[in-house]
C-alpha cells in the first residue's frame, strides 16, 4: 500500500472523510476508490458512496477476496446509515466469514455490530444482545468499543433498564474521548440526552404528567395494573399481557383505565372500539362479547365488571391502574417515531421494523406527506423518507421491541 493510501486510510480512520479526499480524490485504482466510496459516506452522499464501493469491488477482482469483502461490509454499514434495513444480510455474512478466515478480526468485529445494530433497530433485541455476546470489546480499537458500549446502552433502553444504560453510555463516552472522533461523541452525547428526556405520559385518575425513562422503570416495578399504549400491552410488575393483535381489547382496556375508578358507559365503549355513531342492539351484544374476552386476558391481575351503565376495570387488592400514553399522540405515531431519528428511512425499512406491509406504509407516510410531517427524496426504490427530530421527547418507547419480562 503506497503512502498516499495509507495516508488516506489513517485519516478516514480518524473521522476525516476530507482530509483522506485530498489524497485520493483523482486516482481511480481500486484501494483509492474504496476510500473515496467511505469518505463520500462520511459526508452524506451514500448514493455516490455505494456506486464507489461497488466500482472498487469490481476493480480489486477475484484474487483479492479480503480487500472485496472489506468494500462489501461498508456498503452494508452505508444501507444501515440509509436505513435500507431489506439490504441482504447473507452478503454481510459471507464477508465477515471472509475476512475471519483472513484474520482481519478488527473488520470482521465491525461486520458483527453492524448486524447488531440492524437488529436493534428492528427490535430483535433477543438476537442483537447474543451477536454481542461472540464480541470481546477489550480487544478492539476504541472506535468499536464505543459502537459496542451505544449497542449494549440501546438495548438496556428500549428495555427499560435505565442503570444499565447509564452504565454503557458511561464506558461509550470514556471510548470515544480516546478514539477522538467526534461523530462517535455526539452520537454518545445524542444517547445520553434521551435518558433524560419525557419517555412517556402517565394518566390516572384523570391527572396526567410526563415520565423520564427512569420514572417509567419505577412505574414498571410497581404494584400498579399499566395499559402501556406504547407497546400495546397491559402489564403488572410480573404479568406482561400482548394485545399488539387486538386493537379492539387493547381500545377497551385503555378506555376503562383512564376512567378508573369510575365506570365507562356502554355507549362511549361502542364508539370508541366500533367507531359506531349509535349503539343498536347488535353493537352491545358484539361489546359484551369482546368484553367477555378481555376479562379472560387480564385475569392474572385485574377483572372488567359490568354496572348499571356500562363497565369497569376492577384491579386485584389496592393496586392502582395507570394508562401509559406515548409522550404526544397524532396519527401513525410509531412512523414519526422512527423518522424522529433524523435519518432518511426507506419505506419498506419502515415497514420491516413496524411489523406491517409496505402498501400500508406508503399510505401512511402519503398521510403523513399530504400534512407536511415528513419529507421525501428520490424516486421509486431509491426514495427515502425523514422528518426533523421531535423536539424535546426521547422515542425509546415507540420502538418496536418487546419489554422485559414478555
Amino acid at each position: 500500500m503506497d503512502s498516499l493510501i495509507s495516508a488516506a486510510a489513517h485519516a478516514l480512520a480518524l473521522g476525516d472523510p476530507l482530509g483522506a479526499l485530498k489524497r485520493v480524490a483523482l486516482r481511480n485504482d481500486a484501494p483509492a476508490l474504496a476510500l473515496r466510496g467511505i469518505a463520500m459516506a462520511q459526508l452524506g452522499d451514500f448514493a455516490r458512496a455505494k456506486t464507489l464501493l461497488r466500482n472498487a469491488a469490481r476493480a480489486f477482482g477475484s484474487r483479492e477476496a479480503m480487500a472485496r469483502a472489506r468494500c462489501v461490509v461498508a456498503e452494508a454499514e452505508i444501507a444501515l446509515a440509509s436505513r435500507d434495513l431489506a439490504w441482504p444480510t447473507k452478503a454481510l455474512d459471507a464477508a465477515r466469514s471472509t475476512l475471519d478466515a483472513h484474520g482481519d478480526r478488527v473488520n470482521a468485529a465491525h461486520a458483527r455490530y453492524l448486524d447488531a445494530r440492524r437488529q436493534l433497530l428492528l427490535g430483535q433485541l433477543d438476537e442483537a444482545e447474543r451477536t454481542l455476546a461472540g464480541l470481546d470489546p477489550a480487544h478492539l480499537p476504541a472506535a468499536l468499543t464505543t459502537v459496542h458500549e451505544l449497542i449494549v446502552a440501546g438495548i438496556a433502553m428500549r428495555r427499560v433498564r435505565t442503570l444499565a444504560a447509564r452504565g454503557a453510555l458511561a464506558r461509550a463516552a470514556r471510548a470515544a474521548r480516546r478514539a477522538g472522533i467526534a461523530a462517535l461523541t455526539a452520537e454518545v452525547d445524542s444517547a445520553s440526552a434521551a435518558l433524560d428526556a419525557p419517555a412517556a405520559r402517565a394518566i390516572a385518575r384523570g391527572e396526567q404528567r410526563v415520565l423520564r425513562l427512569d420514572e417509567v422503570e419505577a412505574l414498571f416495578a410497581s404494584r400498579a395494573v399499566i395499559v402501556d399504549a406504547c407497546r400495546y400491552v397491559v402489564r403488572d410488575a410480573r404479568h406482561v399481557i400482548s394485545l399488539a393483535r387486538r386493537p379492539v381489547l387493547f381500545t377497551l382496556a385503555r378506555a376503562l383505565a383512564e376512567a378508573w375508578p369510575d365506570d365507562v358507559p356502554r355507549d362511549a365503549l361502542v364508539a370508541k372500539a366500533f367507531r359506531a355513531k349509535r349503539a343498536d342492539e347488535s353493537y352491545r351484544a358484539r361489546l359484551r362479547v369482546e368484553v367477555g374476552r378481555l376479562r379472560k386476558e387480564l385475569r392474572p391481575f385485574a377483572d372488567v365488571q359490568a354496572t348499571p351503565r356500562g363497565f369497569a376495570l376492577v384491579p386485584q387488592g389496592d393496586a392502582d391502574v395507570v394508562v401509559l400514553a406515548q409522550p404526544i399522540e397524532t396519527t401513525h405515531a410509531e412512523v414519526l417515531a422512527l423518522l424522529a431519528d433524523g435519518e432518511w428511512w426507506s419505506s419498506s425499512a419502515l415497514a420491516l421494523a413496524l411489523g406491517t406491509g409496505q402498501r400500508t406504509m406508503q399510505r401512511a407516510l402519503d398521510a403523513l406527506a399530504a400534512a407536511a410531517t415528513v419529507q421525501s427524496f428520490g424516486r421509486g426504490r431509491a426514495r427515502r423518507w425523514t422528518t426533523p427530530p421531535l423536539p424535546g421527547f426521547a422515542t425509546t418507547l415507540l420502538l418496536p421491541a418487546p419489554p422485559a419480562g414478555d
